[in-house]
């Protein structure tokens, strides 16, 4: 019977088995264990006292266990002492700035008179220092044609701007995973606007849209790293809904995700970059166009073994999406308060909202043409872009009867004056006369609200002579109505009564009837 180390069940079976009667020969007959291990755990067993009565807990099972499975340690060997005291040097060169590989370590220990076998080396390393190999990996099997891209960001070199000023130079590396064809953007930002820029001019040299996106963890487009819930920028989500993508982002720090666009990076940097004299940025982009097309896409791809321009053309292409035929107006999402004077600023402008949002936080939605405001998924508010300083006002926002004042309406404010009297809209139809009408609105709202306070028949008549002595002046207006007003009363508070005067040609009453006494009329007829 083979080696075997035997487990807490094993010898609990050897143990019942035994107080049951059974000899040692039985049990290596029945194939338990072999007959010689059988008699060392009989003899364990007698030595801690068990009987056929005796309970077999697990307890005294682990005592029986250890009396036979006890090995004694061995000695350490001359190799792991010398490994001993070279553990300082060890430990540095396997987890220094730039760890050295096994191999690598036992070269320079036999560089110094320490020749040690690699498997003890290996063991050394694992039992002692705990230290293990890169976890092993999977080659996983690339997706069917037109269905990924892989898409990175990485530094390829300097670039000097028209200022003189020397700016690093990125590029934007986007491969489809099964044909291995590749389109490079070099750019110098790594702002939303920018990745969508550079996604939409690779759609347009491959002449299609693949069906998924993995993209690196990049602010871009990653606003929340999560393996299981990522949190995708809303404005490249909006990106990717208009183009028909998913986005599937690789989780953080684990390249593996993404192996068909990290390994290029480098690549690209040393076969496109290294070594060109570039003048600009758009000089930088039809080289890197060139490249693509006619070096990285006409040579033999070292995995597949095939030229990855010919299999895209040949296999991949007619699977992509329809490529853009229009450029992404790339929004800006952001949050605004509704103020008092029912406008929100956004972007250094002024956008009015409905009173019901007063005191509320919107979400804003602002691009090239317009400006939307949410609240939660309800639009409350569509907005035409205005320019930084200036501001765009629905009157409808305001409450009624307050748009007028809000928006300075010169026509409104005719439209008031005519309901209190003929002679209170001539006069302030005069008093707005000219080139800046707005800059005597007050002494007409003044004027309303003396109306409404002494009654438009009376301001109409003082209107009549102010407009007659060519007087427009609201204030004296006002001092001759409080005037009359007061005298007023003190009349009444004196029990005076006020007569009013007599007209100078006044006529009796009678001389305004329109029959005679004898009860004919005018005309001759009888009542």
């Amino acid at each position: 019977m083979s080696f075997r180390e035997l487990t807490m069940i094993d010898v609990r079976e050897v143990l019942r088995r035994m107080q049951a009667g059974q000899s040692a020969r039985q049990l290596a007959r029945d194939g338990v264990v072999d007959r010689k291990t059988a008699l060392r755990y009989f003899e364990a067993a007698r030595g801690c006292g068990v009987g056929r009565e005796t309970p077999l807990d697990d307890g005294l099972v682990a005592e029986v266990a250890s009396r036979v499975q006890a090995r004694p340690e061995a000695p350490t060997s001359e190799a792991y002492k010398q490994l001993e005291t070279q553990r300082p040097r060890i430990e540095g060169w396997l987890r220094g700035e730039r760890p050295l590989r096994l191999v690598r370590v036992r070269e320079l220990l036999a560089r110094d008179g320490i020749d040690i076998a690699y498997t003890t080396l290996r063991r050394f390393a694992h039992h002692e220092l705990g230290w293990r190999e890169r976890t092993p990996t999977v080659r996983v099997d690339d997706p069917p044609m037109g269905e990924e891209a892989q898409i990175d960001f990485g530094h390829v070199g300097f670039l000097t701007d028209a200022d003189g000023k020397r700016r690093k130079l990125w590029a934007l590396v986007v491969i489809l995973t099964a044909s291995r064809y590749m389109f490079v953007w070099p750019l110098l930002v790594q702002t939303t606007a920018a990745l969508c820029e550079g996604l939409d001019a690779a759609w347009l040299f491959f002449g299609g849209i693949p069906k998924r996106i993995v993209p690196d963890n990049m602010t871009s487009a990653i606003v929340r790293p999560d393996a299981k819930d990522p949190g995708i920028q809303r404005s490249f989500l909006e990106y990717a809904q208009a183009r028909g993508l998913f986005v599937d982002p690789a989780r953080v720090r684990r390249p593996q995700d993404k192996p068909r666009v990290e390994n290029q990076i480098a690549y690209v940097r040393e076969r496109c970059f290294d070594g060109e004299s570039l003048a600009s940025l758009d000089d930088a982009r039809a080289h890197a166009e060139r490249w693509c097309r006619d070096v990285a896409g006409a040579r033999v791809h070292g995995t597949t073994r095939r030229v990855p321009r010919e299999v895209y053309e040949g296999e991949e292409k007619s699977l992509m999406l329809p490529p853009p035929t229009a450029s992404f107006d790339v929004p800006t999402w952001t949050r605004a308060k509704v103020h008092p004077d029912h406008h929100v600023q956004i972007a250094h402008a002024l956008y009015s909202v409905p009173t019901a949002y007063l005191g509320q936080q919107l979400e804003v939605r602002l691009d090239r043409s317009s400006v939307r405001l949410y609240r939660g998924t309800d639009l409350v508010k569509i907005h035409p872009r205005v320019a930084p300083g200036k501001r765009s006002t629905d009157p409808s926002d305001y409450p009624v009867g307050k748009a007028g004042y809000a928006l300075r309406s010169v026509e409104r404010l005719g439209t008031q004056a005519r309901a209190q009297g003929a002679h209170v809209a001539e006069f302030v139809d005069r008093l707005l006369a000219g080139p800046l009408p707005w800059t005597r609105m007050r002494a007409a709202y003044g004027l309303l609200r003396l109306c409404e306070r002494y009654g438009g028949p009376r301001v109409d008549a003082l209107c009549a002579r102010a407009i007659a002595f060519e007087v427009l002046d609201v204030g004296r207006i006002e001092r001759m109505l409080k005037t009359a007003a007061k005298a007023e009363t003190q009349a009444v508070a004196r029990g005076q009564v006020v007569a009013l005067p007599v007209g100078r040609f006044a006529r009796d009453a009678a001389s305004f009837a329109t029959r005679r006494r004898d009860g004919s009329d005018d005309k001759g007829g009888a009542r």
